[in-house]
């Protein structure tokens, strides 16, 4: 995951504030306590709401206690409890994907970055075959992710949807194993729309760096409509996960869950609709 499913501060109650704080400061201690203290510096916005969602269908949480923070021993944090799996469950995807997301940066860089990268490598594998142990599930569906992306990019024929489904499966396979049934299938189609969200973002995000660099990028063959179509995208892809929303009814997190996808989200949409909008603008 990329860091794009945030939450908008400005609309948090100063409680919900706290209590996602909380998560975050949790999560980054179980990182260090499960994998590295380096591993620490992986830690994610999305895995964070990963943690939360999780807790929230679960009522995991058993509250909270302040400590000091490993970073800066003179801070002292607000730290989630959690009852159940939530916050291992989410400081695995957090390593296991960085290692994947560095396999990947591996075959598309040059020469000289990438023998960077590999040198890096190590300090990626040792966390992620720890977490492959403790969640061997986990590791194979990112796996097929980053293996089904690198094909899908290499078909001269690849659209927005397909370029875009493996992000979107993955997330969907990781949050529809967490229900059965009707619940299943309502985690589902949250975790599509969020990953498509992910996906389609970022390669927005990317693609200036993109087309200078010859690298692959979805929205190349659209650039007379380009801030359109992306806005439509990511539209479609937020009112996909956000349907699917409606029909759960949580209590535990709430209003953070309900900020991340009301607010959060169509902020990073907007922040990235704009540069195009600007270039479009510049350009006439």
């Amino acid at each position: 995951m990329f860091g794009y499913i945030k939450i908008y501060k400005n609309e948090l109650l100063v409680r919900e504030y706290e209590a996602y704080k909380s998560v975050y400061c949790g999560l980054c201690k179980k990182i260090g306590k499960d994998y590295s203290f380096i591993s620490r510096m992986l830690l994610s916005y999305d895995c964070t709401f990963y943690a939360v969602f999780l807790m929230s269908l679960k009522r995991s949480c058993s509250g909270f206690y302040t400590g000091r923070c490993r970073f800066n021993p003179f801070k002292k944090c607000s730290y989630c409890e959690c009852g159940g799996d939530a916050l291992s469950k989410a400081a695995a995807v957090n390593v296991i994907l960085a290692y994947y997301k560095l396999l990947d940066d591996i075959s598309d860089s040059g020469f000289f970055k990438r023998i960077v990268l590999k040198i890096i490598k190590p300090f990626f594998s040792r966390p992620r075959k720890k977490a492959c142990k403790k969640f061997p599930e986990i590791d194979r569906l990112a796996k097929e992710m980053l293996n089904a992306q690198q094909k899908t990019e290499k078909n001269p024929d690849c659209t927005l949807d397909m370029a875009a489904h493996p992000t979107a499966e993955f997330l969907a396979s990781l949050l529809e194993s967490e229900g059965c049934g009707n619940d299943g299938r309502i985690y589902r189609r949250i975790g599509y729309g969020l990953g498509r969200f992910i996906y389609l973002a970022d390669a927005a995000d990317d693609y200036e760096k993109d087309i200078k660099s010859g690298s692959f990028n979805p929205f190349k063959p659209y650039g007379d409509n380009l801030a359109e179509i992306i806005n439509n995208n990511l539209s479609s892809s937020l009112a996909m996960a956000y349907d699917a929303y409606n029909l759960l009814n949580l209590v535990d997190f709430k209003g953070i869950i309900d900020n991340v996808i009301l607010k959060g989200l169509p902020t990073v949409q907007s922040e990235i609709s704009e540069k195009f909008e600007v270039k479009n603008e510049k350009s006439v």
